[in-house]
């Protein structure tokens, strides 16, 4: 098959960050498709745009056997709201010019994925244009999951987004959701019907840490990075007002008498004045790491007691899956769970860790300290984990799925 695949954030091959896309699309094209990706020049996380992208609107690049068209986005996104939706539409221009214009060639499917939903215009335009159906994915509940974390206030703007999105599931011939919530949102709030949507959700890259689980030596990593007589745990991920990374700090200062210490790898608005509340709370059970990459995200996983996952105390982010829970079970550490509904459900029918009531420093507190007093239920469920993962979340297995249901859908 050809395929033509639109993600505003899909990963540069040194940046940090969730990587299911490269890695479905390096599989797909292992197996004998072809792949281009429009893609933006901007990281989510980042201020501005590297130095070979300054100046320049559309860049083609060779991503080990996938052709990537980088494409302008304005260097507003992590500014403010309006500077982030400014960068949204400057992406949706920079897209839709690329996919009439610049990516030559014909295409069996157009893939899009969101958030940001307004991705959703290029890719049906393109897909007008290039007489190509399309399939949209949904990684997030969008405008929901902006509402409830007061991203998005303007009645206007919500009424617009609404409509849009109404269009996009219209138009689209598929409808991928990452989670079972999505879907039950689609179908019954929505009106969507069911054999239009598909569920891949997110996944274990079990490639990575069943390599490294073989030839990393964790016990060096753990002298070198100063994590020997620690229980530690490690938050990978944004940090940004979805995470509410406050509850961590609150409960690592409760645990600040222990040996407990959180790990946070990662970046985003939010930051700066974490780092800051640490400092001026005297919290020094808290070590704020950079963005790395992810074999390097794997090994902190593996040099941890366990990993934790943590969002705001918000209804929509009941229906998400924590992408980096996944990455937890390919590395066998158990889950302090701070999400409700769909995650939480998760890692309870896994038997890999345990749930905390989110932004409840209390009771994240005493759950760490349960297993502080009980540690061998840590490799119990890190087992658990593993095999949870690798029966129902491998990515490989998700990855063809996902392909022999496009090409289903296309005959």
């Amino acid at each position: 098959m050809n395929i033509l695949l639109l993600h505003q954030y899909y990963l540069e091959e040194d940046d940090h960050g969730g990587s299911r896309w490269n890695e479905i699309t390096k599989q797909w094209v292992e197996n004998g498709h072809h792949v281009q990706v429009i893609a933006g020049m901007m990281h989510y996380t980042s201020s501005e745009k590297r130095v070979e992208y300054k100046g320049k609107w559309f860049k083609k690049k060779r991503q080990g056997s996938i052709d990537v068209m980088r494409c302008h986005v304005s260097e507003t996104y992590n500014s403010n709201f309006i500077g982030r939706l400014w960068a949204y539409f400057s992406f949706v221009f920079s897209s839709l010019w690329a996919g009439l214009f610049k990516v030559e060639g014909k295409y069996d499917v157009i893939i899009v994925t969101s958030p940001p939903l307004f991705i959703g215009i290029s890719g049906y335009i393109i897909s007008l244009f290039k007489r190509t159906p399309y399939v949209f994915e949904i990684r997030d509940l969008w405008p929901e999951s902006a509402i409830d974390t007061g991203v998005v206030t303007n009645k206007f703007i919500i009424k617009l987004a609404y409509a849009l999105e109404k269009f996009i599931y219209k138009k689209a011939i598929l409808i991928n959701v990452l989670t079972p919530a999505f879907r039950d949102n689609l179908i019954h709030k929505k009106g969507i019907t069911e054999d239009k949507i598909i569920f891949i959700p997110n996944a274990a890259d079990f490639s990575l840490s069943d390599d490294l689980v073989q030839n990393f030596d964790v016990k060096e990593f753990k002298v070198g990075n100063d994590l020997n007589n620690k229980f530690v745990i490690t938050y990978v991920g944004a940090h940004g007002l979805a995470n509410h990374l406050d509850q961590v700090l609150d409960t690592a200062h409760l645990l600040k008498d222990t040996n407990v210490l959180f790990l946070l790898i990662g970046d985003g608005m939010e930051k700066p004045r974490l780092i800051r509340k640490a400092k001026d709370e005297n919290i020094q059970n808290v070590r704020f790491i950079n963005p790395v990459p992810k074999a390097d995200v794997f090994k902190y996983i593996l040099a941890s007691d366990m990993g934790t996952s943590v969002l705001k105390n918000v209804e929509t982010f009941k229906t998400v899956y924590s992408n980096k829970t996944f990455d937890y079970m390919a590395c066998k550490k158990p889950i302090l769970m701070a999400i409700d509904g769909v995650s939480r459900d998760l890692v309870e029918q896994a038997d890999a860790g345990i749930f905390v009531q989110p932004e409840n420093s209390q009771d994240f507190a005493q759950k760490i300290m349960q297993y502080l007093s009980n540690p061998s239920e840590i490799n119990i469920q890190g087992e658990n984990g593993y095999r949870f993962a690798k029966e129902n979340f491998d990515r490989m297995v998700l990855a063809n799925k996902y392909l022999n249901l496009i090409q289903k859908s296309l005959k």
